[in-house]
């Protein structure tokens, strides 16, 4: 009801439209998936990289918190 005063269509014409998904729609959205999921987790590891050689070490700090609170 809602969002057919607000976008011009009813909620069952919504729901048809949304069902009948192209094969093709799904394929390139399954890509474009892939393709940031790939370059995301390339970047962290370079990143990551890039940190080990300025002896930037995130997680050995976040351990020796832990260690340090857990002792008190």
């Amino acid at each position: 009801m809602v969002l057919s005063d607000l976008m011009g269509f009813s909620d069952s014409d919504y729901a048809y439209n949304q069902s009948r998904a192209h094969s093709a729609d799904v394929f390139f959205l399954k890509m474009r998936a892939w393709f940031w999921g790939s370059f995301a987790t390339l970047s962290a590891l370079f990143i990551g990289n890039i940190m080990g050689v300025f002896d930037i070490n995130i997680m050995g700090w976040i351990l020796d918190t832990f260690w340090h609170s857990w002792e008190v």
